[in-house]
């Protein structure tokens, strides 16, 4: 199973960025998928984190700027963030929770992250 990002960048603040996630290889089922970041010398954070039964999940400093969204056909979640900050500034890890094929049990997966930088 990997876990492919792409999306991240170098933008203004006050701007705009759209990131993407998709889990291939031996997925049988995924139960949730999101997005957590870490920034240099700081502990993982969670951004947000949605399931497939519909509940979602968004950090306090994001709500209201940023939008999770998936197609679950394609095994992809999206993150869309408005009105970026330089507090944003992170590498922004894909997180999943799913079932592989042949196997009976869930298990957590990461993705390399992608670097998002905010400039003031």
């Amino acid at each position: 199973v990997q876990l492919q990002a792409f999306g991240g960048g170098l933008v203004q603040a006050g701007g705009s960025l759209r990131l993407s996630c998709s889990a291939s290889g031996t997925v049988a089922s995924i139960s949730g998928m999101g997005w957590y970041r870490q920034a240099p010398g700081s502990q993982r954070d969670l951004v947000a984190i949605t399931t497939r039964s519909g509940s979602t999940n968004y950090g306090d400093s994001v709500k209201g700027r940023f939008t999770i969204s998936t197609d679950n056909a394609k095994n992809t979640v999206f993150l869309q963030m408005n009105n970026l900050k330089p507090e944003d500034t992170a590498v922004y890890l894909c997180y999943s929770v799913l079932k592989q094929r042949l196997s009976s049990g869930w298990g957590d997966y990461w993705g390399p992250g992608t670097q998002v930088t905010v400039s003031s």
